[in-house]
C-alpha cells in the first residue's frame, strides 16, 4: 500500500501485521536506538516491544503511533511495502471532508484487530474516526497511556476495556471516552468478532 498525495483514499486491502515488527526494529537501528531507549520514548514495557518486534505480541494503532512519533515516522511507513517516501501534499480545506459509503476505504490489520478508515484526510482536522474488527483470542496487550483522547461504541459483540486497571465489560451500545494518557487496553475473550466505532486524536495518518 503505497500512499501519496494526501486526501486520496487507497483500495480496500488487507495488509500483513508480520510486518510491523521488523520495521520497527528495523527503523530503531536506523536511528541508533536501544529497545529501553525506544520504549521509554514510546511510554512501552521493554518486554512488549521486544515481543512485538519478534511478531509474539501484536500493537494496536495507537501504540504504533507512539513508536513511530519516537522513530519520526508516520503509522503508515510501517505498514507501505515500498520505500519510504516524502509524500505530497495537496492543498485540502482545513475545515471539511466528505467520504462517501460506496468510496474504497483504507484497512490496516495489527494482530487481532483490523482498522478500517472513516474518513478523507483533512489538513485542519485532528480526529481519526475508523471501524475496528477485533477478532477473539490472541495475547492481551498491557495497558498504556499516550496523549490524546479515546472513544469507542460498540456495535456488535463484546470488549474487556480496562481503564486505569479497571476492567470493563462493553457491550452493544455501551461506550467509553477517556483521556489517553490514562493507561488502557481493549481485549476481546469472547468466541465472536467484536465491531467498534472508534474516534482517537491525534491523527494516526
Amino acid at each position: 500500500m503505497v500512499y501519496g498525495e494526501v486526501g486520496v483514499t487507497e483500495p480496500l486491502e488487507e495488509t500483513p501485521s508480520a510486518q510491523v515488527g521488523p520495521r520497527i526494529r528495523e527503523f530503531r537501528k536506523q536511528r541508533g536506538l536501544t529497545l529501553r531507549s525506544l520504549a521509554a520514548r514510546a511510554g512501552l514495557s521493554i518486554g512488549f516491544l521486544s515481543q512485538v518486534e519478534r511478531g509474539i505480541s501484536s500493537i494496536g494503532l495507537t501504540a504504533l503511533g507512539s513508536v513511530a512519533s519516537a522513530l519520526g515516522h508516520s503509522v503508515a511507513d510501517f505498514f507501505d511495502d515500498a520505500p519510504v517516501t516524502d509524500p505530497v501534499v495537496v492543498p485540502m480545506p482545513r475545515h471539511f471532508t466528505l467520504t462517501r459509503g460506496e468510496n474504497a476505504a483504507v484497512q490496516y490489520v495489527s494482530g487481532q484487530q483490523t482498522y478500517r478508515m472513516l474518513s478523507e484526510r483533512g489538513a485542519g482536522l485532528v480526529l481519526e474516526p475508523m471501524v475496528v474488527h477485533i477478532a477473539p483470542g490472541g495475547r492481551r496487550e498491557n495497558a498504556y497511556g499516550h496523549a490524546g483522547e479515546e472513544f469507542a461504541y460498540v456495535i456488535s459483540g463484546e470488549l474487556l476495556y480496562e481503564v486505569d486497571g479497571v476492567e470493563h465489560r462493553l457491550h452493544p451500545g455501551d461506550s467509553v471516552h477517556l483521556r489517553s494518557s490514562v493507561p488502557h487496553a481493549m481485549y476481546n475473550d469472547t468466541e465472536e468478532v467484536t465491531t467498534v466505532v472508534s474516534v482517537v486524536t491525534p491523527r494516526l495518518f
